[in-house]
């Protein structure tokens, strides 16, 4: 494998070349990693392990996307990396791998606030091997493999966690930015069956990742410079998601559509949730609409109808198609369609056009 020497017998080449062929069976960055700690663990055998990737839309924030640790230090680990001097000592070196003696003296390890705060809190760590894996400038990720017992990481545990380190860093740049580009063409192919709307897609912190061409005239148009925020997004539209980053959980409930009336159109804002990526972080298009006020419906109208079915026919005398009557009234495109088919067999209409054509003739 060049480099210090490294003999391998014939089932730890095995497991290498099981693992490098794990690390490229998917773009899916939680479930390669996962699935590859497996292998990596019984070449590196570890009490504890820990693997996680920065977010760099949430600056501090991390995916613990390996997490074979005591459920207590992933919880308080916020405090803990005031103190963790592995964290510091991997920093200066990135992508070079370091074991604890390394890091600090034998005699030093039990005096440091980390060995003495994961004692407390029930995680025995007595010997640690960890490595930086610098992929990018603006993100990056980090393996360690804890042992409690008296057991320090040898020289060839080294040397091959180094010769594995170029794969785990490739993997990760790889399944970042190629994820990236996958989960963007996902996006494009759900904003294609929003038509008739301009987009802008935002992350959960509200960082803007794409617009479509005219979605900057229609808000300059509706929004003026006051109520627009840097980057040109209205303070009002960010809200709804900035409450809803400071949710817990994906269960948090979708925020509603926004309106802003006019004196000939409206212009409605829905939000729609687009495919997680692979660490079950979604991002968000807002569909910006602008809809004329349309034809009131006629009051005899209303006498023969449902209340359902005469919000229906309000929001077509309005311009709106069957997707946008959809999403406001919150039920499926076939339920939309059973309805105006009821209307029209109703009010003894054969289409859209018609059931337009006799509301004007009304007024």
């Amino acid at each position: 494998m060049g480099g210090p020497s490294l003999q391998l017998d014939a089932r730890e080449q095995g497991l290498v070349l099981e693992l490098v062929e794990t690390l490229g069976s998917s773009l899916n960055l939680s479930e390669v990693l996962d699935g590859a700690y497996g292998l990596l663990a019984r070449l590196l055998p570890a009490d504890c392990a820990a693997m996680c990737v920065s977010q760099p839309e949430l600056p501090g924030g991390y995916d613990w996307v390996v997490t074979r640790m005591p459920e207590a230090f992933v919880t308080h680990y916020g405090e803990l990396s005031a103190v963790d001097f592995v964290r510091e000592a991997v920093v200066h070196q990135p992508k070079v791998v370091l074991r604890d003696s390394e890091m600090v003296t034998p005699r030093a390890l039990e005096r440091t606030a980390l060995y003495q705060r994961c004692h407390e809190i029930g995680f025995p760590m007595r010997h640690v091997m960890s490595v930086l894996l610098d992929v990018r400038g603006d993100w990056h990720g980090g393996l360690t493999l804890y042992r409690e017992r008296q057991r320090p990481f040898s020289d060839k545990d080294r040397v091959l966690l180094q010769r594995l380190t170029p794969m785990l860093v490739s993997t990760v740049r790889n399944c970042r930015l190629l994820g990236q580009q996958s989960r963007r063409a996902a996006l494009l192919d759900t904003l294609f069956h929003h038509q008739g709307a301009e987009c802008v897609v935002l992350a959960p912190s509200g960082r803007e990742v794409m617009r479509t061409a005219h979605a900057t005239a229609l808000l300059e148009q509706w929004f003026s410079p006051l109520e627009r925020g840097p980057g040109g997004l209205p303070l009002a539209l960010l809200a709804p998601l900035a409450r809803l980053s400071g949710a817990r959980g994906l269960e948090a409930p979708l925020p509603d559509a926004w309106l802003r009336e006019g004196p000939v159109m409206d212009l409605r804002v829905t939000y729609v949730p687009l495919p997680p990526d692979g660490a079950g972080r979604r991002e968000w298009a807002l569909l910006l609409r602008e809809t004329p006020h349309g034809t009131p419906l006629p009051e005899t109208w209303r006498e023969r109808l449902t209340p359902r079915e005469a919000e229906v026919v309000s929001r077509v005398l309005r311009g709106w198609d069957n997707q946008l009557i959809a999403e406001d009234l919150k039920c499926s495109l076939g339920t939309v369609k059973k309805h105006l088919q009821h209307v029209f067999d109703k009010l003894g209409v054969s289409s859209r056009a018609a059931l337009l054509h006799h509301a004007a003739r009304k007024q």
